[in-house]
C-alpha cells in the first residue's frame, strides 16, 4: 500500500511550519514530534483527560484526536504560544503564583482550557471555570489550586 503522506501547512504559535506527514496523523504527534513543543502531553489518546488541549482559533481542542489535516491554515496555539514576549502570560503567572501543580502532567489542559474560556468569558464566574475544567483530569489532586489559579487569572484578565 503507497503512502498517503503529504506536505501539510500548519500555523503554530505565529509560525507556519510545513510538514509532511499522512492526513489523519493526530496534531499531537506533529507538535511534540515534529515541532518539538513539550506543553501538549499524551494522556489517554482519545481526547478524555485534556493534556493534550491546545487553541485551535482560540477555541480548545484535543490534540491527540485532532487529525492535521482538519486545521491546516487554522491558528494553533500551545502552551508555548501563549508567553507574551517570553514572559508567561495572565493565565500561565496565575498558575504560578498559587503553586497550582504538582506532577504537572494536567497543567498544559487546565492552562489552555481556561485561557479557551477566558478568550470567549473574560467575566467568567467560578461556577462557569469549574464547569469547563470538569473534563480534565488531575491525578495529584490540585483542583483547590487550580482553581485558585483559574480565579486569579479572571480577575486578571478584567
Amino acid at each position: 500500500m503507497a503512502s498517503r503522506s503529504r506536505p501539510h501547512s500548519l500555523r503554530v504559535n505565529q509560525q507556519t511550519h510545513v510538514i509532511d506527514v499522512e492526513p489523519d496523523t493526530p496534531l499531537l504527534y506533529v507538535l511534540r514530534n515534529d515541532l518539538e513543543l513539550n506543553g501538549p502531553k499524551f494522556g489517554c489518546g482519545l481526547g478524555e483527560c485534556g493534556a493534550c488541549t491546545v487553541l485551535v482559533d482560540g477555541v480548545a481542542a484535543r490534540s491527540c484526536v485532532v487529525p492535521v489535516s482538519i486545521v491546516e491554515h487554522r491558528q494553533i496555539t500551545t502552551l508555548e504560544g501563549l508567553a507574551l514576549d517570553g514572559r508567561p502570560n495572565p493565565v500561565q503567572q496565575a498558575f504560578i503564583d498559587c503553586q497550582a501543580a504538582q506532577c504537572g502532567y494536567c497543567l498544559n489542559g487546565m492552562i489552555m482550557t481556561v485561557q479557551a474560556l477566558l478568550n470567549r468569558n473574560p467575566q467568567a464566574t467560578e461556577e462557569q471555570i469549574r464547569d469547563e475544567l470538569r473534563y480534565n483530569l488531575c491525578r495529584c489532586g490540585t483542583h483547590v489550586e487550580i482553581m485558585q489559579a483559574a480565579m486569579r487569572a479572571a480577575k486578571a484578565m478584567r
